[in-house]
């Protein structure tokens, strides 16, 4: 019989993930499995149509060395999010967006967790489907391992004026406040525990593609690189791809503020425009 072409296919081990065959044998790589979507709710329900998956092993490693221009393979990590040198965030590409959602990798393509929108309901998911008032509301995102378990949680309160996003753990104890720190130009944001600087995001350009993230003295230590999506995801989608690269170890509470701003900078970045 002929084996099956390359593609994402259930775990045998276990069947909340997905593994990747490579059209010969059975890869290391898995990611969660996609919940089949709700039905249809009253009116207040609107169906999102995705376009296609968050990238395979070999197009991260090309996002990151060739887009990203991460020269070869960064040295260092332990396989989680907190350890790990360089970081791919990619968006799940939707034609109806509701909702935000990525997948985290490593430099090799292996997922290291996801972030998904939390705490909405069907009227907030209909005004962000067909207008721009869900801007105005309360967005919450958690940043989760492989397993599903909640690391981070950020939330962007309503508010006309987006100036603050709060950072909490897991157990919502506070961490800090990622704050506007410059309206016009380019952007500027500034990590804040108890009132103190302890660094911040610094956009290298008005279109803020590429983002220093600078320690209290602003000293540079990583970069946030957009990437490009490709041509059909470009066009008749919103997604965003961007890979974190992360210059030496970072301590808490620096690290998780990096990591909670560089996972999210979709919506950090949307208080600016």
């Amino acid at each position: 019989m002929n084996a099956p072409p390359p593609g994402w296919y259930p775990d045998q081990a276990d069947q909340r993930y997905v593994r990747w065959w490579d059209g010969r044998q059975w890869t290391p790589h898995v990611q969660p499995a996609q919940a089949p979507a709700p039905p249809p709710q009253g009116d207040a329900s609107v169906a999102e149509l995705s376009v296609g998956g968050t990238g395979n092993a070999a197009s991260i490693q090309q996002q990151v060395q060739q887009r990203a221009g991460v020269g070869g393979q960064v040295t260092g990590g332990g396989g989680t999010l907190f350890t790990e040198p360089v970081l791919v965030i990619n968006q799940q590409a939707k034609l109806i967006e509701m909702s935000n959602e990525y997948a985290i990798y490593d430099q090799h393509g292996r997922q290291l967790g996801s972030v998904v929108q939390v705490g909405q309901n069907g009227a907030q998911k209909a005004l962000r489907a067909f207008t721009k008032l869900d801007s105005l509301m309360t967005v919450k995102l958690e940043i989760r391992d492989i397993t599903g378990r909640p690391h981070l949680l950020l939330t962007r309160p309503a508010t006309l004026w987006k100036g603050t996003v709060h950072v909490q753990r897991a157990d919502q104890s506070p961490i800090g406040e990622i704050r506007l720190a410059n309206f016009w130009g380019k952007a500027r944001f500034n990590f804040e525990i108890g009132g103190q600087r302890v660094g911040g995001l610094q956009a290298e350009n008005l279109r803020a593609w590429d983002i220093k993230v600078l320690d209290h003295a602003d000293q540079e230590i990583g970069q946030i690189t957009k990437t490009w999506q490709g041509l059909a995801k470009a066009a008749f989608t919103t997604a965003d791809n961007y890979v974190l690269q992360i210059y030496r170890p970072l301590q808490d509470p620096l690290l998780s503020m990096t990591l909670a701003s560089a996972l999210t900078f979709d919506t950090i970045f949307s208080q600016h425009q």
